[in-house]
């Protein structure tokens, strides 16, 4: 009795991607940069242990090798704390450039159709995204309760929406794999697409980011 303690915290992990063809400068970039002095200056929310911070380049298949670096890296910390109460979140930020709102997407496709060459100039048409898995309708969703997250966004005023399509290109396909990733080990993932700063501005956008971050660890 009474040595239960507080409940243990919640520990965001957060990546964004580098430019990639016709966004020469990907707002999520500057967003997971900054993230962290943000809410050093507004304050952290309660509960909140901002994990890594990471920059992705905007490729598939040739960048794999550092994003599972990444994501493992929040397991190995994982199992070297004492307790494994710890909760661990993956969020993923990339930009829909044609975007008006902020989307929140619940599900990925195995499924790797990009409509123009990666920054590590791969174009697949109509590929599974890991073959293990079998054919391209092969579906992973999110264990986070996208549909509730939107809603309290959308109360904080914040033009977001839910979305079930992250299209084909290498925003599902980070997607993908990490909902893999976190199923097999125990932990959650979620994609988050913004729209460009000349759409919403870079103010607003790292308001939704600090926002975001508290409706999650108060899931918990």
């Amino acid at each position: 009795m009474g040595s239960e303690g507080p409940p243990a915290a919640v520990t965001i992990h957060i990546t964004g991607f580098k430019k990639f063809h016709g966004v020469s400068e990907n707002p999520t970039e500057t967003i997971v940069n900054n993230l962290k002095e943000y809410l050093k200056k507004k304050g952290f929310p309660k509960g909140l242990i901002l994990g890594s911070c990471s920059i992705l380049e905007t490729a598939g298949q040739g960048a794999l090798a550092p994003l599972y670096r990444i994501l493992q890296s929040a397991i190995s910390k994982k199992d070297s704390e004492s307790s494994n109460s710890n909760r661990i979140i993956w969020i993923h930020f990339g930009v829909n450039s044609g975007a008006t709102r902020f989307a929140i997407e619940q599900q990925a496709v195995n499924e790797a159709t990009f409509r123009c060459p990666d920054e590590m100039g791969w174009k697949p048409q109509k590929v599974p995204i890991i073959t293990a898995d079998g054919g391209i309708s092969r579906v992973r969703e999110t264990s986070l309760p996208v549909q509730e997250i939107t809603k309290t966004l959308a109360k904080k005023g914040y033009d977001v929406i839910t979305s079930d399509d992250a299209g084909r290109f290498v925003c599902n396909y980070v997607y993908y794999h990490s909902l893999r990733f976190a199923e097999q080990n125990g932990i959650k993932a979620l994609f988050v697409h913004v729209p460009l700063f000349l759409t919403i501005d870079e103010e607003t956008q790292m308001q939704f980011a600090a926002s975001l971050l508290e409706i999650l660890t108060s899931l918990f």
